[in-house]
């Protein structure tokens, strides 16, 4: 699916920063519920009316880990893998100049053929991002991208996603 509608920005102070050179790549914790979605769109009538419109009954609620893919020097989020849950996802979210509408393309993650996204995602940043890039209006940053930094970030990203998912599946069978 593809919105004009951007992606509810990272929480700063519940995103972890990791840089790496031209990237900057945030892990968060992330509880979507409908009433902060209409919160972060209440200023923008057409945005708000586009979430109506995309929300499922009840409106969108997920929870997980959020790996946020940013240009270090204008801090874009180009790239967003949400591994949510119920709806694991992917973004590319393109801006074609800076305050441009946005091109916020959503991508399911079928965890059937593609088993847990968090090894998945970290793959694709490891293998496929600089296409990846290209494909979200980030191009500029290939040439600037230094693969051992980017490695070295996504060793720390792993760590932390990983503690994070099993805590809260702890917290799951102690709560069951």
């Amino acid at each position: 699916m593809i919105y004009s509608l951007p992606p509810q920005p990272p929480v700063t102070e519940n995103t972890h920063l990791h840089p790496a050179g031209a990237l900057t790549i945030g892990v968060e914790y992330r509880n979507v519920d409908p009433a902060a979605l209409e919160e972060t769109y209440a200023d923008n009538e057409a945005l708000l009316t586009e979430l109506r419109e995309a929300s499922p009954d009840g409106g969108f609620t997920d929870e997980g880990v959020s790996i946020h893919v940013c240009g270090t020097d204008d801090g874009y989020e180009y790239l967003r893998f949400d591994l949510f849950d119920d709806k694991p996802h992917y973004h590319y979210i393109r801006r074609e100049a800076e305050g441009s509408e946005v091109s916020n393309r959503v991508v399911e993650f079928d965890t059937v053929a593609g088993g847990s996204m968090l090894p998945w995602a970290l793959e694709r940043i490891r293998t496929r991002l600089a296409p990846m890039l290209i494909e979200a209006g980030g191009g500029y940053l290939v040439p600037l991208l230094d693969e051992a930094l980017i490695a070295s970030a996504l060793d720390d990203v792993y760590q932390e996603a990983d503690a994070v998912q099993r805590a809260r599946a702890r917290q799951g069978r102690s709560a069951g």
